[in-house]
């Protein structure tokens, strides 16, 4: 490893994996590793902390499901471009930035149940393997029809039931009966195919697409959310205002 001091507290009540991923966020942010150097592999930074392999991919799962870090499968891992994460002093909704614009949105559609979450999700969430959470699945549109499905999938320590009435504002709901304040919202933004939604959003399955991949944390960047939108192309646009 290139001079590499990282040790983890084999006493400390806090979690190997969290320790590692802590001391990770450290290490990517060294000017060898962002100018694109490779981060050590697993088996080494197994074998110099003195933990497993399964918490060392834990803390980095993690890392990559932020978009921190990107691995290729028999090259390495390196830190990735950095995100643009957007820390907003006021947060809103999809429904309460429509309605900013003068568009009444609507549900069309909404259900929630709970699920085993696949891996991307439980790592971000970092719930323990076999923890149910909370699924919301919500169809948003206008009586022109629909706009945008979510799936949101949320950390059970914030109490929800699923007998919410989600058609309130969403983060209203987290806010003000959870006391759970959505603050860091990194996104990832692609192009894509109807597909399998193409039913809901009452499109052909090759229509284009637009996917809005969102990681929702609380002020103390611990995870609320996980949501994906997938938005009809022709009727939504992304728009991103930079200032100097």
């Amino acid at each position: 490893m290139k001079r590499v001091e990282l040790k983890v507290d084999h006493n400390s009540p806090l979690p190997l994996h969290v320790q590692v991923e802590s001391l990770m966020r450290m290490l990517i942010e060294k000017p060898e590793y962002v100018n694109g150097a490779f981060l050590p592999r697993e088996v080494e930074l197994s074998k110099v902390l003195g933990v497993s392999r399964n918490t060392i991919r834990q803390a980095t799962n993690k890392l990559e499901m932020e978009g921190l870090i990107i691995r290729k499968k028999g090259v390495g891992t390196k830190v990735a471009s950095r995100q643009i994460s957007t820390n907003l002093a006021e947060w809103h909704s999809f429904t309460q930035e429509m309605t900013v614009k003068g568009i009444p949105v609507r549900n069309l559609e909404v259900s929630s149940e709970w699920v085993l979450p696949d891996e991307r999700i439980k790592n971000f969430l970092n719930v323990a393997p076999k923890t149910e959470v909370l699924k919301l699945a919500r169809l948003k549109g206008t009586k022109a029809g629909p706009m945008v499905y979510f799936e949101s999938y949320f950390q059970p320590r914030i109490g929800l039931t699923g007998k919410e009435d989600f058609n309130r504002p969403l983060y209203d709901i987290l806010e003000k009966d959870y006391h759970s304040i959505p603050a860091i919202s990194k996104e990832n933004i692609s192009a894509g195919i109807a597909g399998k939604y193409h039913e809901k959003l009452k499109t052909s399955e090759d229509f284009p697409i637009l996917i809005r991949e969102r990681f929702v944390s609380d002020p103390g960047a611990r995870p609320l959310e996980y949501n994906i939108g997938f938005y009809r192309a022709d009727r939504f646009t992304y728009a991103i205002e930079i200032r100097k």
